[in-house]
C-alpha cells in the first residue's frame, strides 16, 4: 500500500501517524540486531519505515535485502531510499523492478551524498543528476505503481546554506521552487531533513503552501541519543542549533544518560508544538536505537507498551501482493518468516476462506528455511546442545520449554512462548514429559473479548473463537493409545504422518477445518487460522527436517547425542490434534494414563 493512501485515509479519521527510518548495519550481527530492535518497534504499529541507501550507493544491495525483509517478514509497510550517487540508469531499474517484484511500493527518490573521499556531487555517466530527473524516470517508467516521497529542507539544501550557517533569500526560493517541480512531477509526499527549530519548521510549510504545494509534509524528528553524534549530525547536514539547546545540553554533555533524558524531553516538546499546528505525522530517524524514539511517542500518548494490537492472530506482510490475504494453516504458527518464503511464489492468496490447498504449490525446502540469526543460534547452542542419554532427555528439553525454562526452540522462530501458550503450559509440560512432544498448541477460547491482552486479535468490539489444537511428535506406540482414546472422544479430530509418509488420520484427505474465528461489528465472520490435511503433509517434510538440521547439527559428528535424535527422527509420527468442541471440549483427556 502506498504511503500517501495511508495517510488520507487517517486525515479522514483525525488520526496521527508515525514512522520510524534506519540504515543498514555495518556487519551480520548488527543486521541481526537491527532486526530484533525493528520487531519490536513495529509491534506499536507504525503507518511505515524507511531504510536508507548508503553514500555512494555503498549499501545498494544490503539495503534491498533489508527492504524486502522489512516488507515480507517484518511485515510493516516499507519506504526504500534510491539515490542516483553512481547509479546509471540500468542499476535504478535494477533496484525498482526488484522491489517491485517483492510487493514493495514506496520509494524515497533522492539526489545523494558525494561518494565517499568526494566534496561534490557528480553525474555519473548514463545516470541522473538530481531527485527531479529520478521522479521523472519513475513516472514515465513505472507509472502510478510507485508512492513517491521526496526531501524537504526546513533550513535549504545543505550545499546552499553559506559558512555563516544560513542560506541566502534567494537560495531559498529557489531551494522552495526545485521542491515544487518534484511534487509537480509526481512526488505524493515531502519527508524533511532533520531540524531543532520547530518555528523554522512551521514557517517552511506555510512558504511551501504559498507557493502551492499541497501534497502532505512530514517532519523528520531526529531525538538526541548522545552529545558527539548530535554535533556531528547537525554539522553534517548544517542544521540550525537553536541557543537554548545549546545551553541545555553544554553542562550535560558528559552524561550520556542525560544527554538521553533531554534528548526525549525536547522531541516530546518538539512533537506537541507540531502536531498543535495541526500536522499529524511524525517521522523519527532512529539511528537504529529504540529507546528515544519510542520514549517520544509514549510521552505523546501515541503508544502503550503493554497494549499492542494484533489485525489478525499472524502477521500479514506489507507486500501489495498479499494484502487480502486472510488465511492461514496453523502449523506454521512459530515459524511465520519459513511460511512466507514458502508461498512467496503463489498468484494468489486465500481470502475469505482457505479453499483447497493443493491447488496452489508449496514452495520447496532449502537452506533458507534452517538459517538463524547468529544470536538465535548462539541461543539454541547453550540450551539445546546437551548430552542427551535416552528419550527421557529429549521429553525434559520439551517439558522445559513449554514450563518457560528454555527461552529458544528448534521448531520456533519466536523467542519463548506466546501469551495465550501461558495459559496451558502446565498442561504442556505434564504431556511432554510423558513423551508427547509438542512444537505448536492453543488454548480453546470461547467468546473472548477481541482486545483480550493474551488471545485477542482484531481490535476492539469484537470477539474471538478457538478450539483447543495441540501439535507433537511421539512414539507409534503412544500413538496408538491416543488413537484408542479418540475412538470414545468424538469432538476430537486426529492426523499423524511419520517420516516416511505413512498416515493415520479420522479426517478426509480435503477437509478443512476452522480452528480461530471472530466476529466483529459489520463485518463477515473472519477465520484466519485453519488445519487441513494438504497443508499438513507439505509441513511434516520441514517438521521432521528440522530434527537433524536445526538440533542434531548442533552436535558433532558421530556424538551419542546426534544418533539419538536421528533415531526419534526416523520413528516418531508428527500428531495433529483438534478438539472441536470448543465450549466444554477437554483435550488434554485424551492423554490422561497414556
Amino acid at each position: 500500500m502506498k504511503v500517501i493512501e495511508k495517510i488520507r485515509a487517517a486525515e479522514a479519521e483525525n488520526k496521527i501517524l508515525f514512522s520510524f527510518e534506519y540504515f543498514p548495519p555495518k556487519t551480520d550481527d548488527g543486521v541481526d540486531n537491527l532486526f530484533e530492535r525493528m520487531e519490536r518497534m513495529v509491534s506499536h504499529n507504525p503507518s511505515f519505515c524507511d531504510i536508507t541507501w548508503g553514500a555512494g550507493g555503498s549499501t545498494a544491495d544490503l539495503t534491498l535485502e533489508i527492504a524486502n525483509r522489512m516488507q515480507n517478514i517484518v511485515c510493516v509497510e516499507t519506504m526504500m531510499h534510491l539515490t542516483c550517487t553512481n547509479m546509471p540508469v540500468d542499476k535504478i531499474d535494477h533496484a525498482l523492478d526488484h522491489i517491485k517484484a517483492n510487493g514493495l511500493q514506496n520509494v524515497l527518490a533522492l539526489r545523494g551524498d558525494p561518494p565517499h573521499g568526494q566534496d561534490k556531487f557528480v553525474q555519473v555517466q548514463g545516470g541522473f543528476a538530481c531527485a527531479l530527473d529520478l521522479v521523472n524516470h519513475m513516472r514515465k517508467k513505472y507509472g502510478d505503481y510507485f508512492g513517491i516521497t521526496v526531501a524537504g529542507y526546513p533550513e535549504c539544501h545543505p550545499d546552499a546554506i553559506e559558512a555563516n550557517g544560513l542560506a541566502t533569500p534567494e537560495s531559498y526560493a529557489s531551494d522552495l521552487a526545485y521542491l515544487k517541480q518534484k511534487v509537480d512531477a509526481g512526488a505524493d509526499l515531502i519527508v524533511t531533513q532533520l531540524f531543532y527549530d520547530t518555528d523554522n519548521f512551521l514557517k517552511f510549510v506555510n512558504d511551501c503552501r504559498q507557493i502551492g504545494i499541497k501534497c502532505p509534509i512530514v517532519p523528520g524528528i531526529m531525538p538526541i541519543n548522545n552529545y558527539k553524534g548530535f554535533i556531528r549530525m547537525t554539522g553534517f547536514c548544517k542544521t540550525k542549533i537553536p541557543q537554548e539547546i545549546t545551553d541545555a545540553l553544554e553542562p550535560i554533555k558528559d552524561n550520556e544518560e542525560a544527554v538521553k533524558a533531554y534528548g526525549v524531553h525536547l522531541g516530546t516538546e518538539m512533537c506537541k508544538k507540531i502536531l498543535a499546528s495541526g500536522i499529524k505525522q511524525l517521522h523519527l530517524y532512529t539511528l537504529n536505537m529504540e529507546k528515544s524514539a519510542l520514549g517520544i511517542l509514549l510521552n505523546l500518548g501515541l503508544i502503550e507498551e503493554s497494549k499492542i494490537e494484533r489485525p489478525l492472530p499472524w502477521k500479514r506482510p506489507a507486500n501489495v501482493n498479499r494484502v487480502k490475504e486472510d488465511v492461514r494453516p496453523i502449523f506454521w504458527a512459530n515459524r511465520p518468516k519459513s511460511y512466507i518464503t514458502r508461498t512467496k511464489a503463489w498468484d494468489q492468496y486465500p481470502h475469505g476462506r482457505w479453499g483447497d490447498a493443493s491447488n496452489a504449490s508449496y514452495g520447496a525446502l532449502s537452506d533458507h528455511q534452517f538459517m538463524r540469526p547468529r544470536a538465535r543460534d548462539k541461543k539454541l547452542q547453550e540450551e539445546w546442545a546437551v548430552p542427551l542419554k535416552s528419550a527421557d532427555d529429549i521429553n525434559e528439553m520439551f517439558k522445559n520449554f513449554c514450563l518457560g525454562k528454555l527461552k529458544s526452540n528448534p521448531w520456533s522462530e519466536l523467542d519463548g512462548l506466546q501469551p495465550e501458550t501461558k495459559i496451558i503450559d502446565e498442561k504442556l509440560g505434564n504431556i511432554n514429559a510423558k513423551g508427547f512432544l509438542t512444537i505448536n498448541s492453543q488454548p480453546a477460547v470461547n467468546g473472548e473479548k477481541s482486545d483480550s491482552p493474551t488471545v485477542g486479535w482484531g481490535g476492539s468490539g469484537g470477539y474471538v473463537y478457538q478450539k483447543a489444537y495441540v501439535e507433537l511428535f511421539c512414539s507409534k506406540e503412544k500413538l496408538n493409545s491416543l488413537v484408542e482414546k479418540c475412538k470414545a472422544l468424538t469432538s476430537i479430530t486426529y492426523m499423524a504422518i511419520n517420516k516416511a509418509g505413512d498416515w493415520i488420520s479420522n479426517v478426509g484427505q480435503t477437509d478443512v477445518n476452522a480452528v480461530t474465528w471472530g466476529v466483529f461489528p459489520a463485518k463477515e465472520i473472519i477465520q484466519p487460522t485453519v488445519v487441513d490435511p494438504v497443508s499438513f503433509m507439505v509441513w511434516k517434510d520441514e517438521a521432521f527436517e528440522i530434527w537433524s538440521r536445526s538440533w542434531a547439527t548442533l552436535y558433532p559428528e558421530g556424538d551419542s547425542s546426534k544418533t539419538l535424535l536421528e533415531e526419534v527422527q526416523g520413528s516418531y509420527y508428527l500428531v495433529s490434534l483438534v478438539d472441536n468442541d470448543y465450549a466444554n471440549g477437554d483435550l488434554f483427556s485424551v492423554f490422561s494414563d497414556a
